[in-house]
């Protein structure tokens, strides 16, 4: 089935062109997005998405014209157009049609795209990148902001050429910050460690809910500065984010990793929360 995209109020073809070369947005960067999930029905959080979706583009100096509860229903409405079973990504998005150096404000437009995506089900490779994350008052590392992801996947294609997946970036101050595209987590010993929040990189939806989950359980987590070693010297290597939810590492450099039992439990955990959520 072809995307969905609303824009302006109304529901639009897939190939609805809304930016040019005139608009900011196009030219600087003035743009936030936010990501949701809907699988068969099931969206969890989107609520929470809705609302960062707002927060980024009040972190970048834009005039978000709608609120997260205003997004979340137009996101509701895009789900319904497709089949009840489908696995779906939903992406609000503000950006701005005007400005010259600095963005117009007022000129902040809304869309949202909703598509499918399979949901993944298997593991992936990474190594370490030669990039870095900003620090805080280097980029609105505060924001999903589009500015940031050119680095990412220059990450990405940086593995890519390495035979790996994805990438482990770290910060500004040599330790690990995430993946190129979700938070990192690590076990050992039976404990879940995750890189503490240092303003490099977004403390993510599904990072914050795999904690108190995990925590609830009664599985240790521990926020706390990791080095690459750390993560190479681990039993088991996962990620959390909106996308893939929860997704093992089966090879790191040049070794040979398995599911292990905290990311087993925290997938476990995620997903029996997930039913709470159905939309449709």
């Amino acid at each position: 089935m072809k995307p969905v995209v609303y824009a302006d109020g109304e529901w639009l073809s897939s190939d609805a062109k809304l930016t040019g070369p005139m608009n900011h947005a196009f030219w600087k960067a003035s743009a936030v997005f936010d990501g949701g999930r809907s699988l068969g029905g099931l969206a969890p959080d989107l609520d929470l998405h809705c609302a960062r979706a707002v927060a980024s583009a009040r972190a970048i100096r834009l005039k978000p014209p709608l609120t997260g509860p205003e997004i979340h229903e137009i996101c509701v409405e895009a789900i319904a157009r497709f089949p009840p079973d489908a696995e779906l990504y939903v992406r609000p998005m503000f950006y701005a049609a005007e400005g010259s150096v600095v963005p117009d404000p007022n000129s902040t437009r809304f869309t949202l795209a909703a598509y499918e995506a399979a949901l993944p089900r298997q593991g992936f490779s990474a190594c370490l990148s030669s990039k870095r994350r900003p620090a805080r008052d280097m980029a609105p590392t505060d924001a999903k902001a589009i500015c940031l992801y050119p680095n990412s996947y220059l990450a990405i294609m940086e593995a890519q050429d390495r035979g790996f997946d994805n990438a482990v970036v770290l910060d500004c101050n040599g330790n690990v910050a995430e993946f190129t595209n979700a938070n990192l987590w690590i076990g050992k010993d039976g404990v879940a460690m995750t890189p503490a929040i240092n303003g490099t990189f977004l403390n993510g939806i599904t990072r914050q809910r795999v904690i108190a989950l995990l925590r609830a359980d009664g599985i240790e987590v521990i926020e706390k500065a990791i080095t690459f070693a750390e993560v190479l010297a681990a039993d088991e290597v996962f990620n959390t984010g909106n996308f893939a939810k929860l997704t093992p590492v089966t090879r790191l450099e040049d070794r040979e990793l398995q599911r292990g039992p905290v990311y087993q439990r925290a997938r476990e955990l995620y997903f029996e929360y997930a039913k709470d959520f159905r939309v449709l």
